[in-house]
C-alpha cells in the first residue's frame, strides 16, 4: 500500500490517566496518533502532534459528540485483514488506512448507574456506543490489531512495543480483556434497563470483577478466588489475609447482628451462632453471648452493632477470636485489639444490601430472595391456654431472629435476651432440642424460665415434649403442621405458651 509505512494508533479515552505517557512513547516508536475531542484536546495541552478524528475523516463529530468514530475510514482501518489481498484492495479503493493500536475506554457508566443525584437521561448519556464497537473491531482483528481497554495495560505494553513488536500472545490476550471489558459493561447496561424499567428478567447476567485469590478454599487442597465489591461493605483495619471460611462467617454474623436491636453481640461458628445477646451495652452484651458456650467461642467470629471501646477491646483479648466486626472501633480499642497479630479487625463501611442470594448446583444456580422476613408481637397467633407475658414475649421474638439465622433444623433457648442453648444443623428436631438443653446445662445456666424457638413446625408432639422436659415455659412456631392440635395439646398439657409465627425459617 502507498501509505503503509505509516504507522496508526487511535486514542480515546475516558479515563486519561497516562495517557500522555502512552502518546508520548507511541509518538517516539514513529507512529501518529488519532484522537477524540477531549482526549485530542489533552494531548495537544501536552505539546503531543495527533490529528483530529474529524479531521481525519473529513467528517465532523455531530450531535454532541453521540457520533465520532463511528466511521468507515476508522472501522475499516481496524478490521481490514493485512494479508488479504481484496482487503487490500478495497482500502486502497477507498482511501482506508490500517490503524494498528486502539486505546479505548469507556464512558463512566459503572460509576454513574447507581448515583442517585443525577437524571435518568444522563445516565443513558453516559452508555458508550463507539467505544465498544471500537473495542469489540479491533478484538476481532487481534491477528493485527492491539487494543488497549485499561490504564494497567499500558506499562508493559510499551515495554514489549520498545523492544521491537507486540507478539501474537499479547494481542490474544488483549483481545479476551478487551471482550471481558465490553462484557462487563454490557451486562450493567441490561440490569440497569430491566431494574429501572421494572422489565420481566429472564436470564441471570452474573457481572462480577476478579478482586483477589485466595489463600485457599474450605479447605486447603480446595482453590479459591474473591469475586465482586466485598470491600466496599468491609475494610480489614489489621491482621492476617481473611480466608474462604472467614468470609462466609463474617457475612453470617453482621447479617444476624444487624437484625437484632442495638447494644447486641453475636459469636458465630461454621455460620451458626455460638452465642447472642442484647443489652444494656455492647460490653454486657457480649458477657452474656460469651456465656451461652465459652468453648465453642473460642476461634469464633465476633460481630457487634455499635462502636467497640477500649474497655470492650480489652475483654475481647481474653480469648483467641479469629474475627472481630463492628462499624467502629475507638482509637484507644484498636491499639489493644492490635497486640494480637493474626486477628482480624474488620470495620462495617455499609450495611450489605444483597436482594438475591445464590447457591451453585451441577450445571448452574439456583436463586431466592434474601430471607428478610421481621416479626412483631401483633403478627403472632397465640394458640394455648396460657399466655405469655411481656418479658417472655420479647424474650420470644429475640429466640426468633437468633433462629432465623441458625442452620436447621434449628432449636434455640433463650432467657433475658441472651441465648442460653443452641441447637443447630440436626436432622431430627428432637436432637436439636436435646442438644441445645445439654449445651446450655454444660455452661450452667438454668433453662426454667426460659423460652424457646423453632425454625419449622413440629411434625410430631414429641419435640415439644422434649423442650417442656427441660423447663420450657414459652415457644415460639411457625405452625402449619398436620398435627399442630397434637402439639397444641402437648403444651396445654405441660403448662406452656404457645405462638404460632407462620413464617418457617429453614436455613440451607
Amino acid at each position: 500500500m502507498e501509505n503503509r509505512l505509516k504507522k496508526f494508533a487511535l486514542i480515546s479515552v475516558s479515563d486519561k490517566t497516562g495517557i500522555v505517557e502512552l502518546a508520548q512513547t507511541l509518538l517516539k516508536n514513529h507512529y501518529e496518533i488519532l484522537a477524540t475531542g477531549k482526549t485530542a484536546k489533552l494531548l495537544i495541552d501536552n505539546s503531543i502532534q495527533c490529528i483530529e478524528i474529524s479531521e481525519f475523516t473529513s467528517f465532523p463529530e455531530i450531535f454532541s459528540g453521540r457520533v465520532k468514530t463511528l466511521n468507515p475510514k476508522i472501522f475499516g482501518g481496524i478490521l481490514m485483514r493485512r494479508d488479504n489481498k481484496e482487503d487490500i484492495t478495497q482500502a486502497e479503493e477507498n482511501g482506508i488506512l490500517p490503524i494498528d493500536i486502539i486505546c479505548v475506554n469507556l464512558y463512566p457508566f459503572p460509576q454513574v448507574v447507581n448515583r442517585t443525584d443525577i437524571s435518568l437521561e444522563e445516565k443513558i448519556e453516559n452508555i458508550d456506543i463507539g467505544g465498544p464497537s471500537l473495542i469489540r473491531a479491533s478484538a476481532k482483528n487481534y491477528k493485527f490489531v492491539s487494543i488497549l481497554t485499561n490504564p494497567g495495560q499500558y506499562g508493559s505494553f510499551l515495554k514489549e512495543l520498545e523492544s521491537g513488536e507486540i507478539s501474537i500472545d499479547t494481542r490474544i490476550k488483549l483481545a479476551s480483556d478487551a471482550f471481558a471489558h465490553t462484557s462487563f459493561y454490557d451486562t450493567l447496561i441490561a440490569n440497569f434497563f430491566e431494574d429501572n424499567f421494572e422489565l420481566e428478567k429472564k436470564d441471570l447476567r452474573i457481572n462480577l470483577s476478579f478482586a483477589s485469590n485466595m489463600r485457599y478454599g474450605e479447605n486447603p487442597h480446595q482453590e479459591a478466588s474473591l469475586y465482586g465489591s466485598f470491600f466496599d461493605y468491609f475494610e480489614i483495619l489489621h491482621g492476617k489475609e481473611i480466608s474462604y471460611n472467614n468470609i462466609i462467617d463474617l457475612a453470617a454474623a453482621v447479617d444476624l447482628v444487624n437484625d437484632l436491636d442495638n447494644n447486641s453481640a453475636v459469636i458465630i461458628k461454621h455460620t451458626n451462632p455460638s452465642g447472642a445477646a442484647t443489652s444494656s451495652s455492647l460490653f454486657d452484651a457480649y458477657e452474656k453471648a460469651l456465656s451461652c458456650d465459652p468453648v465453642s467461642a473460642f476461634g469464633g467470629i465476633v460481630a457487634f452493632n455499635g462502636e467497640v471501646d477500649e474497655k470492650l477491646a480489652n475483654k475481647l483479648n481474653e480469648i483467641f477470636l479469629e474475627i472481630i466486626v463492628a462499624p467502629s472501633f475507638s482509637n484507644e480499642a484498636l491499639e489493644i485489639l492490635k497486640t494480637k497479630k493474626n486477628r482480624r479487625i474488620v470495620k462495617i463501611i455499609k450495611i450489605p444490601d444483597e436482594k438475591i442470594t445464590y447457591k451453585s448446583v451441577p450445571g448452574g444456580l439456583i436463586a431466592q430472595t434474601k430471607d428478610s422476613s421481621t416479626i412483631s408481637k401483633e403478627q403472632l397467633k397465640l394458640v394455648t391456654k396460657r399466655n405469655y407475658s411481656d418479658s417472655e414475649m420479647e424474650d420470644l421474638l429475640f429466640a426468633w431472629v437468633i433462629c432465623k439465622h441458625t442452620k436447621s433444623n434449628s432449636i434455640i433457648y433463650v432467657k433475658d435476651k441472651k441465648a442460653i442453648g443452641v441447637g443447630a444443623g440436626q436432622m431430627s428436631r428432637v436432637d436439636s432440642a436435646k442438644i441445645a438443653a445439654s449445651k446450655s446445662k454444660q455452661f450452667g445456666h438454668d433453662l426454667n424460665g426460659a423460652v424457646a424457638a423453632s425454625d419449622a413446625f413440629f411434625p410430631f408432639a414429641d419435640g415439644l415434649d422434649e423442650i417442656a422436659s427441660n423447663g420450657i415455659i414459652a415457644v415460639i412456631q411457625p405452625g402449619g403442621s398436620v398435627r399442630d392440635n397434637e402439639v397444641i395439646d402437648a403444651a396445654d398439657k405441660h403448662n406452656i405458651t404457645m405462638v404460632f409465627s407462620s413464617i418457617r425459617n429453614f436455613k440451607h
